[in-house]
């Protein structure tokens, strides 16, 4: 099996332009816990060591700055317009623009438990894992109404990430992944190392480590990027970034051909 990861991940290199770096203080990226990138070529670096999340340009310059008093995890910034951020010692749902200023604050201590975690599926609906009833819900905010909810049997510890599509819940744990069907309630797990993030691009499912970067494809995780020395590696729709030495490496993806 690792041979065979091995050879995909050679295959995915072969069509992967030259890398180059990108211009950006090495200061900058000392510190950095987490990249994020978006389709308009602005990146995204979080600190846990003052909660800040600070917006970069395709040129290096700093366009926006985020300072909060509590940890919060980033899901994404897919839609850089909307940004949603999750505090779960304050039980709060945050939306960002694109200039970090707050559009919407949804609180949740006084309709639910205590939320473990938080998946924004759209403007309208978010999905929530209440640890205190053990259960999946889904929740309209605009409308304030709970519109289902899953029991779920499944221990919320460790968990480090969630996302929800297609009737299917994905928990993310650094060394395994749960997939859950909501309409069997069948569940089956994947094996990885280091899992940090989940990410949909469309239709595929992808499982953002620390070196690596994985799809699944028939109930399997396959290797798309790969760098074995990076500390951060993240991806838009067009291009692969990895954190190095503090230094941030760009690999453009080429249509193959």
């Amino acid at each position: 099996m690792k041979k065979l990861i091995s050879i995909l991940a050679f295959l995915v290199f072969c069509t992967i332009s030259a890398q180059r770096v990108f211009p950006m203080d090495s200061l900058k990226l000392k510190d950095a816990n987490d990249l994020f990138a978006d389709d308009y070529g602005n990146l995204y670096l979080y600190k846990n060591k003052d909660f800040s999340l600070t917006k970069y340009d395709s040129l290096g310059k700093q366009t926006g700055k985020l300072l909060l008093t509590l940890p919060f995890k980033i899901q994404s910034v897919q839609n850089p317009l909307n940004i949603p951020l999750f505090s779960e010692n304050a039980q709060e749902l945050k939306f960002y623009d694109q200039n970090l200023n707050l559009i919407q604050t949804v609180n949740f201590r006084q309709k639910f438990g205590f939320i473990k975690m938080v998946y924004a599926e759209d403007l309208q609906q978010i999905w929530l894992l209440d640890e205190s009833t053990k259960r999946l819900i889904q929740y309209n905010f605009r409308q304030d109404a709970v519109s289902n909810s899953f029991a779920l049997n499944f221990s919320f510890d460790e968990i480090v990430d969630m996302l929800v599509f297609e009737n299917r819940l994905y928990l993310l744990k650094k060394e395994n992944l749960t997939v859950f069907e909501m309409r069997t309630g069948k569940s089956f797990q994947l094996t990885l190392e280091n899992g940090r993030k989940l990410r949909r691009e469309n239709e595929n499912i992808l499982v953002i480590g620390q070196n690596q970067i994985q799809s699944i494809e028939n109930g399997e995780l396959k290797t798309i990027f790969k760098a074995a020395n990076s500390a951060i590696v993240d991806k838009n729709s067009a291009t692969y970034f990895e954190v190095s030495a503090n230094k941030l490496y760009l690999y453009q993806l080429e249509k193959a051909r």
